[in-house]
């Protein structure tokens, strides 16, 4: 592990997920959460999560971590109005 990977994953919470024989998706994405909510850098998250991408995922591109790690690079989707009065009446 680089000194880089070993800064942005402090705790190896993201290591340890790619060592988990038969690891969900739904346990990764529990692992990602821990991971972004409780670790503070000061590099943005995105490029934390690239880089992560780019130690972790080359080689285990099928991991659940993986699929969590690529989900989380995406921009979130612009909510559409899902009601309410004004949405009613028009």
């Amino acid at each position: 592990m680089t000194d880089l990977i070993k800064a942005i994953d402090p705790r190896g919470l993201i290591f340890e997920s790619y060592r988990i024989e038969g690891i969900r998706i739904e346990e990764c994405r529990s692992i990602f959460l821990d991971w972004a909510l409780f670790d503070d850098h000061e590099i943005a998250q995105a490029d934390r999560i690239t880089a992560l991408l780019a130690h972790y995922g080359a080689q285990a591109p099928e991991h659940p971590m993986t699929a969590v790690m690529k989900s989380a690079l995406e921009e979130a989707a612009t909510p559409k109005r899902r009601g309410g009065r004004k949405g009613r009446l028009g």
